[in-house]
């Protein structure tokens, strides 16, 4: 058995000196893998060219002439006033933004915070219910406060033995049934799947008490009322804390970080409706609850857009289908199986996720020799506009509501109706990749990270950096563009995919993002190989323009700043770690 995996790795401090200790597999000859030339390049202008008959095969790349540059819309700073916690402004590419730190040494301030508040209602036991209820339950403990933290789940669910098994239980009132708990709850987290929330939000709102307080941990409600017209009761106040990272992880720091003054993962927080002038200290003392290192402003809106298209993007979805390409294609040139795992999902989950974490995508960048940097550019300037492509189409599904409608009808297929059958969804995890991956992952040595394979690397660091574009272009504050890109990516997510593959995070995440990776990883998939690849082969020259906007683009600064605040330890994930949610751990059975 492989051993744990740990992302405390020693990684020098100077990008410019990692060049010698992070070195791609000088074994294996880098493959002839390149992009565009434009040096009709005028910065933030879109030009649509003339066909070009001497280059084939590179589609819509062609006519996509945005180049990333410092010129970016000043998104409107998200200010906010409490009156229980320390507000600060941390200053991110030129841009004011507004935080709170976090640390167990604000637990004293949670009675303060959640004034009024005799009772939480933790709705739903799925990824992000079990990790916000034990820390809550575990911080107010702390915090010598007589709040109950009280759980509530469909009658009949087998979720209450998992409950049990973590401390809630029906002899404390501490488990209950989901409208129950509502109704005797002063603020209600609705961490039930999106989906579900769509389906039964009426009644759920039925049951709410006059001023209470309802909690999301994503915005899609507010997407999916929207839709159709529709908003929150204007009796209740309605906020969200949404981790920045899936719920195991959101446990794991916690409980790692319980003797160094706290670790866990950054949240966003938004305040949709105030009906009382509590809401903004609820929201903030939540987080500091769940352990964020630091909390940032956000709108329930913006906070949807990015989270879904995050998922679909670099997050999961886009990753997904960039590794199976790869994989295809280094195989194709004759590199073994195992090998093309290695440079394909370890290095990107593994040393990769590693450097960006601590040190930022420059480091991955400086770490290569002069010709390795050739390699990176190639596949960085090949891969940019093709990724864009997709993830813009992505956005605005997203922003338009197609894709959230898309989740809530997937979701009902998956039982019987209309006289056809249930359809829920497969998995992905018995395919060769995934099963060379096993293998590989049974004989890793003992913190083994893998290697940095530099066209491997060039393409990830191109999806990264047209992700951020995307978000930056339609208006999101840098703290959301960095967490949503760059720190839930190598900070939470990809950490638990070295240790278990991608294909375990496809097949056990959240509802919406499984089925978001199953939508979208396929067209990031094709486009890197009818696009990108194409032009590398074709041997179209590197985009000069794109490689130097992209070595001086103001985010690297803004992700040093966040890089300060980021948790405390590195989260440790062993091999066996077990984040499979209840209702599938059950459902295989």
């Amino acid at each position: 058995m492989a051993a744990t995996t740990s992302f405390a790795a020693s990684v020098p401090s100077a990008s410019s000196s990692l060049s010698k200790t992070l070195k791609s597999d000088s074994k294996n000859p880098s493959l002839n893998l390149g992009f565009l030339s434009s040096k009709a390049f005028k910065p933030l202008r879109a030009r649509v060219l003339p066909p070009c008959d001497n280059v084939g095969g590179t589609g819509s790349a062609l006519a996509a002439r945005m180049v990333s540059t410092p010129l970016i819309k000043t998104p409107a700073p998200l200010d906010f006033e409490t009156s229980v916690f320390k507000k600060e402004k941390v200053s991110l590419a030129g841009h004011d933004e507004y935080i709170v730190r976090g640390g167990r040494d604000l637990f004293h301030l949670l009675p303060d915070a959640f004034k009024g508040i005799k009772q939480i209602g933790v709705i739903g036991w799925g990824s992000q219910g079990p990790a916000q209820a034990q820390n809550l339950r575990d911080s107010l403990v702390e915090a010598k406060s007589d709040i109950v933290v009280k759980v509530g789940l469909r009658k009949g669910s087998k979720s209450f033995a998992e409950a049990r098994a973590a401390g809630f239980t029906e002899e404390t009132g501490t488990l209950g049934d989901i409208y129950e708990t509502i109704s005797g709850s002063d603020l209600v987290m609705l961490l039930i799947s999106d989906s579900a929330q769509a389906d039964n939000y009426e009644k759920i709102f039925s049951h709410m008490k006059p001023n209470s307080i309802l909690g999301l941990s994503h915005g899609f409600l507010l997407g999916h009322l929207q839709s159709f017209g529709l908003d929150f009761p204007k009796n209740i106040s309605v906020i969200a804390v949404c981790p920045k990272g899936m719920g195991p992880s959101v446990r794991r720091l916690y409980v790692q970080g319980k003797e160094i003054n706290g670790a866990g993962i950054n949240s966003s927080f938004a305040v949709h409706q105030d009906v009382d002038g509590r809401a903004t200290d609820v929201a903030l003392g939540w987080s500091v609850a769940l352990g964020s290192p630091f909390t940032f402003a956000t709108t329930l809106e913006q906070e949807y857009k990015s989270d879904i298209f995050g998922e679909r993007g670099i997050l999961l979805g886009a990753v997904h289908g960039i590794v199976e390409c790869l994989f295809r294609r280094y195989t194709e040139h004759g590199m073994n199986e195992e090998l093309a795992y290695k440079n394909t999902v370890e290095s990107i989950t593994g040393i990769i996720s590693k450097t960006i974490s601590t040190q930022g995508m420059l480091a991955v960048y400086n770490a290569f020799s002069e010709e390795e940097k050739k390699e990176f550019e190639t596949a960085y300037s090949a891969s940019f506009y093709p990724c864009m492509d997709i993830l813009y189409e992505c956005y605005e599904d997203v922003a338009s509501g197609s894709e959230i409608r898309s989740v809530v009808l997937a979701g009902r297929r998956f039982y019987e109706k209309d006289g056809l059958p249930a359809f829920p969804m497969g998995k992905i995890d018995q395919t060769r990749m995934w099963k060379v991956g096993e293998k590989v992952r049974s004989v890793r040595p003992p913190g083994d990270l893998g290697p940095l394979y530099p066209f491997t690397a060039g393409v990830y660091v191109a999806l990264m950096m047209a992700q951020i574009e995307i978000l930056r272009k339609k208006g999101h504050s840098y703290s959301e563009i960095i967490n949503e890109s760059v720190i839930e990516s190598v900070d939470s997510l990809n950490p638990f995919m070295h240790a278990r593959g991608v294909s375990f995070m496809v097949d056990n995440c959240s509802t919406t993002a499984r089925l978001g990776s199953r939508k979208w990883a396929p067209r990031f998939d094709y486009i890197i190989a009818q696009q990108a690849l194409v032009a590398v082969d074709n041997g179209v020259p590197i985009n000069r323009d794109l490689i130097s906007n992209f070595l001086s683009d103001p985010v690297h600064g803004a992700i040093e700043v966040c890089a300060q605040l980021r948790p405390t330890v590195d989260i440790s994930v062993p091999p066996d770690a077990d984040f499979v949610r209840p209702e599938l751990r059950q459902s295989s059975n």
